[in-house]
């Protein structure tokens, strides 16, 4: 199962492990804590990064204390502290904070930082009914060795990840695990379409997904639709095989949808279709 639903019942509203997951790199958490809460957690072998996603917080990494903010995720870019391995980090919440928390091996080569939305690079990517905001939160040539964390917000009637791509070492591809967070705008109404799908061997699975749901994406290609009436928002986590500058290199499209990207002007087709 590769789709979970919040655990509103506890401050740990997700959590994915290797072990749980069945993969080799990322964990990822989602924490939610109330006013002048603490969370503390060691990074042992790993490199970290922390994403806000609403609320104040003080940050302390072993003598260095941070300041995590954001109002919301809708209204605007996180920031994201970078953490080395064998560390400890400690979140103390001044109003109620909820960030993701993620990691993956690394052998310590950079320092703890914290980026700023302002340093992050921003675009408009795709065309057509396939347009998205999508932030590079901490990718190449930002320094981590395995994490790569982008922000997405896509506008309700559109498309992500189209011309759909995969990670997996298929047809030469690089391999890379990766989580998808979503917030969705109606919380209550709103509502999200993420497939993920492999053509060798085959493998086709497709979920409905509502705010604060969590989808796992192991293999495979992996589109998202938003349907008119939803604003998405989605964070996503990856790591795998690739390593410091390597974290740069392109994903595979699937070649039967990859002639998008010459034709984004034809998209979407005139109405009416037919003639009467």
């Amino acid at each position: 199962m590769h789709h979970f639903k919040p655990n509103r019942a506890s401050n740990i509203v997700h959590q994915v492990t290797p072990a749980s997951a069945g993969w080799k790199y990322l964990d990822f958490s989602v924490i939610s804590l109330a006013a002048g809460e603490t969370y503390t957690t060691d990074t042992k072998t790993n490199e970290v990064g922390v994403v806000p996603l609403r609320g104040t917080a003080r940050a302390r990494v072993t003598n260095e204390t941070f300041s995590l903010f954001r109002s919301d995720v809708f209204r605007e870019a996180g920031q994201a502290l970078y953490v080395p391995p064998r560390r400890t980090i400690t979140v103390t919440s001044e109003t109620a904070f909820e960030f993701a928390i993620g990691g993956a091996p690394a052998e310590g080569k950079y320092p703890t930082r914290l980026f700023s939305p302002a340093e992050m690079r921003h675009e408009a990517r795709g065309g057509g009914a396939a347009r998205r905001h999508v932030c590079h939160t901490l990718s190449y040539p930002s320094p981590a060795e395995r994490l790569i964390l982008f922000e997405v917000w896509v506008p309700g009637g559109m498309w992500a990840g189209i011309p759909p791509h995969c990670h997996d070492g298929y047809a030469g591809s690089p391999y890379l695990e990766e989580t998808y967070y979503y917030r969705i705008d109606p919380p209550a109404e709103g509502f999200a379409i993420h497939r993920n799908y492999r053509i060798e061997p085959p493998f086709d699975e497709t979920f409905t997904v509502r705010d604060e749901d969590l989808v796992l994406v192991p293999y495979g290609f992996h589109p998202v639709a938003v349907p008119p009436g939803s604003n998405v928002y989605f964070l996503n986590y990856l790591a795998g095989d690739l390593v410091d500058e390597q974290r740069k290199a392109p994903m595979y499209d699937d070649p039967a949808f990859v002639w998008i990207k010459q034709n984004w002007a034809t998209e979407p087709t005139d109405l009416p279709m037919l003639k009467f």
